[in-house]
């Protein structure tokens, strides 16, 4: 699938789900013509199985069919139920395009300082080479680096770029800015899929999510986010204050799970984080939680300290449940550039680290880091903060991450290709 293809499906949506719900819609008027005296608890059912969101507006409405109504016209109530049949089954239909089109505007307004720094001078490159040479992609090889994307990948997308020009023998630069999108997509891709997608266990299981980074990243906000997010899909959390070394990060990961609504297991501050593990283990599968969320420590005396914490906590943890921890992920500060890259290496060294959480995105010029740390740790970027609203931790996604970084000059040449 191109480029273009794929960004437009993320702009609107996914075609194919669409025509389904549209199929789904047509059948239901076929049967309201058949049948209009359809019980309100079919209704129910129908919407039920097309859109298990809608549940609770559902039965709030089918309810409301459920009063009887001493009229004497029958067929006027009929009437009224039909049109509340359709209303009902129409909405999620209305809601399909808007949440599409809102997160990748989400990205866009998130990489906001990014491409005003970098895509502005990519801008006046192409305005002022009208032909692709040497020269062109000298300078264009500068921008990459001074926008964090690493000196690794860089050398591997002008490799990539060059080969591309000679291949469809391209001569000037309109244009370019797809074929750089392109091949930034598949660079940080290379060739897997889902990266994005959390390891979570089947229902009736406990799912273990560990945490780690330094402090100052923004590692409790994310958690708080992350608990909010897996809430909102039917998912009973708990939260694991394993950072006792800090002042007041037990207190500050209390008032994420207040402000949430999850259980907080805690014990005093200095004690043992192995011990609040267990503890966090044992509470959550006495409550039949689907996630255990566990914050640590991020900063202790030197390198071997933080490495031999990491260890017993995670060998608690895998004592207790079986192949856990299932996830571990590491939050960096997008705004601290290369610096996120070495801390990244010292904790990749210290436990595995399945993936990354790059928070503070919307507050650096240098969005880039975001390709420099999967192509030289081969470490996915599976979450990215974009603002301080609750819902603004997004999962990461390779087209709109690329599309928030050259959205004006993409947006002209999506409009050209379909013209």
């Amino acid at each position: 699938m191109s480029f273009f293809k794929r960004l437009k499906d993320k702009l609107v949506g996914n075609p194919t789900e669409e025509e389904k719900v549209a199929e789904i819609i047509e059948e239901e008027a076929a049967e309201q013509k058949q049948d209009e005296a359809t019980e309100p608890a079919q209704i129910e059912a129908i919407v039920d199985e097309n859109e298990k969101a809608e549940e609770v507006s559902v039965t709030e409405a089918t309810s409301e069919t459920e009063i009887p109504v001493a009229s004497e016209d029958q067929g006027q109530q009929e009437q009224q139920e039909e049109v509340q049949e359709v209303a009902i089954v129409e909405e999620p239909v209305k809601e399909k395009k808007p949440s599409a089109w809102s997160i990748t505007q989400k990205f866009k307004a998130g990489l906001e300082k990014t491409r005003n720094s970098f895509t502005s001078k990519v801008n006046d490159l192409v305005a002022r080479y009208r032909k692709v040479d040497e020269d062109f992609f000298e300078e264009l090889e500068d921008l990459l680096l001074q926008a964090d994307v690493g000196f690794e990948t860089v050398m591997e997308l002008m490799d990539k770029l060059r080969f591309e020009v000679q291949r469809k023998n391209i001569k000037d630069t309109s244009g370019i800015q797809t074929i750089i999108s392109e091949k930034l997509v598949e660079i940080y891709e290379q060739g897997e899929e889902d990266l994005i997608e959390l390891n979570m266990q089947p229902n009736g299981e406990l799912t273990v999510i560990l945490f780690v980074g330094v402090n100052g990243v923004g590692k409790t906000t994310t958690i708080g986010k992350l608990a909010h997010r897996l809430k909102s899909q039917g998912k009973t959390v708990v939260l694991a204050a394993g950072d006792t070394f800090r002042a007041g990060a037990i207190d500050q990961l209390q008032v994420w799970g207040d402000r949430v609504g999850c259980e907080v297991i805690k014990q005093s501050e200095g004690s043992d984080p192995a011990a609040v593990m267990y503890d966090a283990i044992r509470a959550a599968k006495n409550r039949n939680a689907d996630v255990l969320i566990c914050d640590t420590a991020g900063r202790l005396q030197n390198k071997v300290n933080l490495m031999n914490e990491l260890e017993k906590v995670h060998r608690v943890i895998s004592r207790e449940v079986p192949n856990a921890p299932h996830e571990v992920l590491l939050a960096l500060d997008a705004t601290t550039g290369q610096n996120a890259l070495v801390q990244a290496q010292t904790f990749k060294e210290a436990t595995n680290v399945t993936g990354i959480v790059l928070t503070k995105l919307d507050g650096t010029a240098k969005g880039g880091i975001v390709l420099a740390i999967r192509n030289k740790l081969h470490i996915p970027v599976k979450f990215v903060g974009l603002g301080e609203k609750m819902d603004d931790l997004q999962p990461f996604d390779a087209e709109r991450y690329v599309y928030g970084l050259f959205a004006e000059g993409l947006d002209k040449e999506l409009q050209n290709s379909e013209d």
